[in-house]
């Protein structure tokens, strides 16, 4: 009876098709295409298969036996489980095997991930500004938040009103001023921006561990196991929109498996969008292609080939995009954006972790009105905690509690990281001195408000480390003393003009390391701040003078070395600026001079060259 329901099966299916029929391993029915003689001859063999699958089933329990007749299993073939469906791969005309792509990994799509988008982060930032100075504009007055572009100012951010008076990001403000003339037009600061939106990051682990940036407008987190502590998944989303509502920023959340798919309902999805591993496909497939996180021209190519969705891309078959797009970056790959859309390529969140905050507090049993004995133990003691962590204070904050409830800081940095407690200590020598005691203090804390990594190092034979440890404190002692403006170091800065080749800048924030051997260079150590103008006897066309005076004193030249030509920097110096030519000169005693000579003879610049003394060797 089996062997004639198989061999039915078998007959339709060549009749139908024109293929001869292999029953293989389980219940699945591999087909061919073959000539119609062949395929009876076919049929002949797959009969006879049928039958000696029969009398081996004979030994095995009813249980075991399959619905339909197979052959013993093929060592060569991979098993399925029980419960598994098999299916073959996908193939083309030919017979070929088509790639469908890395399989969906189930784990993956069971992590719930919350992206939040801030669309008007920049100007809500800025209005949040304004408004804690009364300085917030009118909401009828049209503002724009400019930066630098290649031609011009350009808008970058806009208001309500400015929106409602068709004021449009990435326009000319010159363009936009002629469209409103009571526009209003604030300098951005994407710097600002990036560490204000950093600190909205941090903020946001309220809800969840796992917080990380998106871009300039955005932050994305990972809230598996954290939604059920605020209610359920879409409390969880009210409560996020809420507090940044609060806060003055206007934001749309959406929660996803993956960081694509919630990056995308975000910003192009309904309010509030929830997708589950179920409802990913349905609900990613209306979004418009931009959704997938690609550039601008990958877009426009899409839009041209008629890929207007998502939806649209995935109905491609992925070996016609693998063509076109295999070998581009991420920006420019629909079939890398899309597979990270819908779980196929991981795509975890990245926190960054929170810098750790050391400080130490002693609790008094009744009131001092001198806090200054118990410094050294604070510091003692928050030393310890930087050396145990690897770190060491940028800047030390002491914090006083009085009984009558008020509160004093006293502040001190350092030039580099340390962690020496006597230090630490000197550096507010004469500072606790100018607080009010009040009626005494009960709680005394002692902050590391900044601090750096800092590896300890050797580099002597004898243990200790010679890295401009000493000059360092010596710079923390001054600036404590003297005030922080006070103090200040030449930096090298970025001009081949000779007195732009350095600035002065405060010390602390140089951090000096130490005797940093000198470069090998010809320039005198000793250089004016401004060239001062000498008189010269006996001037040639090419080469120095033979006789200059300088500061009253006359110079008979000996010996020159030069010319070194160094041209003006047209992008700082006024127009008609002229060149100079150096020379390294030696007069008839011994001493070295560096002049130069401001033009050369027959440029056409009106007066003729002047000479200067610019530096004195030795």
């Amino acid at each position: 009876m089996k062997d004639e329901s198989a061999q039915r099966i078998l007959t339709f299916t060549a009749q139908r098709t024109g293929a001869a029929a292999c029953v293989h391993m389980g219940n699945v029915i591999e087909l061919r295409p073959v000539p119609l003689p062949a395929a009876h001859a076919r049929l002949a063999r797959a009969r006879a298969t049928l039958v000696k699958a029969e009398a081996t089933l004979v030994h095995r329990e009813p249980s075991q036996a399959s619905p339909l007749l197979t052959p013993p299993l093929r060592a060569s073939r991979p098993v399925a489980p029980s419960g598994t469906v098999m299916t073959r791969p996908a193939t083309d005309a030919q017979g070929n095997a088509i790639s469908t792509g890395p399989t969906t990994d189930r784990i993956a799509l069971s992590r719930r991930i919350v992206s939040l988008h801030l669309p008007d982060f920049a100007m809500n930032r800025w209005l949040r500004w304004a408004t804690a100075r009364h300085e917030a504009p009118p909401d009828e007055l049209p503002v724009v938040l400019a930066t630098e572009g290649p031609h011009g100012p350009v808008v970058s951010a806009t208001n309500r009103a400015a929106i409602l008076a068709g004021l449009n990001r990435g326009a000319r403000v010159v363009d936009m001023r002629a469209l409103c003339p009571t526009l209003r037009v604030v300098r951005a600061d994407p710097d600002g921006d990036h560490a204000a939106l950093k600190k909205l990051m941090l903020w946001a682990r309220r809800w969840c561990p796992w917080t990380a940036t998106d871009g300039a407008d955005g932050i994305v987190m990972d809230t598996t196991g954290s939604d059920h502590l605020w209610g359920g998944e879409a409390a969880l989303l009210r409560e996020i929109e809420g507090s940044l509502g609060v806060l003055g920023f206007n934001a749309r959340v959406a929660m996803a498996p993956t960081h694509g798919a919630a990056w995308a309902l975000a910003r192009f999805g309904p309010l509030r969008t929830i997708a589950t591993s179920d409802t990913l496909a349905t609900v990613t497939a209306p979004l418009p292609a931009r959704a997938l996180r690609l550039d601008a021209d990958t877009v426009l190519l899409l839009q041209r080939l008629g890929l207007k969705s998502v939806g649209d891309i995935a109905a491609v078959p992925r070996l016609s995009l693998a063509r076109r797009f295999a070998k581009t970056q991420l920006s420019h790959n629909p079939l890398a954006r899309l597979d990270q859309l819908q779980g196929r390529t991981a795509e975890p969140v990245s926190a960054t972790q929170e810098a750790p905050r050391f400080a130490v507090q002693v609790k008094l049993a009744e009131p001092v009105q001198d806090p200054t004995p118990y410094l050294p133990d604070l510091c003692t003691a928050l030393c310890t905690a930087l050396a145990d962590a690897g770190f060491g204070a940028r800047k030390l904050t002491v914090t006083i509690y009085r009984t009558d409830a008020e509160v004093s800081q006293v502040t001190a940095a350092t030039a580099r990281a340390s962690r020496d407690p006597n230090h630490l200590r000197r550096l507010f020598d004469d500072k606790l001195e100018r607080i009010d005691p009040g009626y005494g203090f009960e709680l005394i804390t002692l902050e590391a408000s900044a601090a750096e990594d800092m590896r300890a190092m050797q580099s002597r034979l004898d243990g200790r480390a010679d890295d401009g440890a000493a000059l360092a404190q010596m710079v923390d002692r001054l600036s404590a003393r003297l005030g922080p403006q006070s103090v200040r170091t030449p930096t090298p800065h970025a001009s081949h003009i000779p007195e732009r080749s350095l600035a002065w800048a405060m010390a602390l924030s140089q951090a000096p390391r130490g005797p940093d051997p000198l470069p090998v260079t010809e320039r005198p150590l000793r250089l004016l701040d401004t060239p001062e103008e000498i008189r010269v006897l006996y001037a040639v066309p090419e080469g120095p003078p033979a006789q200059f005076v300088w500061r009253r004193v006359p110079h008979r030249i000996a010996r020159f070395a030069g010319p070194e030509r160094i041209a003006p920097e047209w992008w700082n110096d006024r127009p008609g600026t002229r060149l100079r030519d150096y020379y390294k000169i030696e007069d008839d005693i011994g001493r070295r001079f560096w002049i130069y000579r401001d033009g050369i003879y027959g440029d056409d610049r009106g007066a003729p060259p002047l000479w200067f003394m610019h530096g004195v060797f030795g």
